[in-house]
């Protein structure tokens, strides 16, 4: 396969912004979308092949999982960012540098994360909500899942690298292809072998390896335009490297809150739903945490296609195009938002049947919760879209006030509060609360800007 063959007509800084957002969109929400898909088929299975406890066992490991996807956008983001620059400024092998440096440090930062977890995971998942009956089972799951975790930031980091280089179409097939294998071997290994929880997690990480391999072989190719090069380990090579690798910090911070956010979420809703009621509640609660990453993914989407355009033209100085962008954005997010509402109100029922056998008590909360759940995806949208803006035009402080604020300030503080208000539809709203009193603080920001 040759240059042409792998990357597809793209021009950040000529071709029309409607067919230009549209080629990125596209082939990167079906990305994302296969890969949540891989992650609620998960849920599925668990919980219809092994039970309830099971489902909640998995939503107590799942903050290890966000970790490694918070790394990996944080680098892929920034590293993108940076990279855009460098290509609009004409400076290829710096751009080269860049992407060599933020792969590499995400995956140092992950092998010694995953050692100190594997080490320590009795006493991590102690303190992130297991109780004694979930214990054995989260501990199964972390022993499948934790050492894989390496591939996770890849999956998380390297597409931003591919979709810059002009390839997303290769990026999409990373995810598909990494999806559909780990669908059939949960299927494989859940029911027809019948390994539960380490069956599950060990399909999880050979589909997500087999995606990251592809995505690493890609910039590792000499005929791409963005690809792996050799970076000097002198002194001043490695005080160069240390200063990039800070500023691509800086530049995806808000991306690694954004995601640490999640864990937020589940860790304070475990807690919340296991105190209002017991495990059934966080069984309930575990189908946001599947079905979140969809909606989460989605918009991510959005905001990953705008993302290199709007760094290549405000680096060109052409912010007509940048604005052109962020319209179409907006728009794009405003209605996947009201469709995505509006599914999960009309079809909650037949959402929790998905995950939980009817009749039974986590069904019944799920079924009551998940519209309320649901009514801050319009105010997520636009606040995604608008931190992805930011940190687009590098007004990183912007990008940082607003996702502080959602992930650290308000989201534990609704968590902490609604459920003394409304008991365990408490729990339900504190997303939605989160969402629309971020909403308002940019409403401010956006004014004075």
């Amino acid at each position: 396969m040759n240059k042409s063959e792998l990357r597809d007509d793209i021009d950040f800084g000529n071709q029309e912004i409607p067919k230009l957002f549209k080629k990125l969109l596209i082939p990167t929400l079906w990305g994302m979308f296969s890969t949540a898909l891989f992650i609620i088929t998960d849920g599925i299975f668990v919980g219809k092949g092994i039970g309830n406890n099971a489902l909640a066992a998995v939503n107590i490991v799942a903050p290890f999982f966000s970790v490694a996807i918070s790394i990996g956008l944080m680098l892929g983001m920034g590293g993108s960012i940076l990279a855009s620059i460098h290509l609009a400024n004409k400076k290829l092998k710096t751009a080269r540098i860049v992407i060599t440096q933020a792969t590499f440090t995400a995956v140092f930062v992950l092998v010694i994360l995953s050692i100190l977890s594997l080490l320590f995971l009795d006493e991590l998942l102690i303190t992130i909500g297991a109780s004694p009956e979930l214990l054995p089972m989260a501990r199964e799951y972390g022993y499948g899942i934790i050492p894989f975790l390496i591939t996770g930031v890849l999956m998380n980091s390297i597409p931003f690298f591919i979709r810059l280089d002009g390839s997303p179409n290769y990026a999409m097939k990373c995810s598909i292809i990494g999806a559909v294998v780990n669908i059939i071997l949960d299927y494989l290994f859940i029911f027809e072998f019948g390994w539960g929880l380490l069956g599950a997690a060990i399909a999880t990480s050979i589909g997500n390896t087999l995606g990251a391999v592809m995505a690493f072989v890609y910039l590792c190719r000499k005929d791409t335009t963005l690809r792996f090069i050799k970076v000097k380990l002198s002194s001043k090579g490695i005080r160069m490297s240390l200063r990039n690798i800070w500023y691509m910090c800086k530049l995806g911070g808000a991306s690694f809150i954004g995601q640490s956010a999640v864990i937020i979420m589940i860790i304070c809703g475990n807690l919340v739903f296991v105190r209002e009621l017991g495990t059934d509640g966080v069984a309930a609660f575990s189908i946001c945490c599947y079905t979140f990453p969809l909606i989460y993914m989605i918009y991510t989407a959005v905001s990953q296609s705008a993302q290199p355009i709007i760094s290549y033209n405000y680096a060109s100085g052409s912010m007509l195009r940048v604005k052109e962008v962020f319209r179409i954005s907006f728009i794009w997010s405003i209605a996947i938002g009201v469709i995505l509402t509006l599914m999960m109100v009309l079809f909650a029922p037949q959402i929790a049947a998905m995950f939980l056998e009817q009749g039974t008590p986590a069904y019944e909360f799920a079924r009551n919760g998940l519209p309320l759940f649901s009514i801050g995806f319009i105010s997520f949208s636009i606040n995604m879209l608008s931190i992805g803006y930011f940190q687009s035009i590098e007004k990183i402080n912007k990008a940082m006030i607003i996702i502080i604020l959602r992930g650290i300030v308000f989201m534990p503080l609704f968590f902490y509060i609604l459920p003394y208000i409304w008991s365990e539809n408490g729990g339900w709203l504190a997303l939605p609360a989160t969402e629309i009193a971020t909403n308002i603080c940019l409403i401010f920001i956006y004014r004075k800007k």
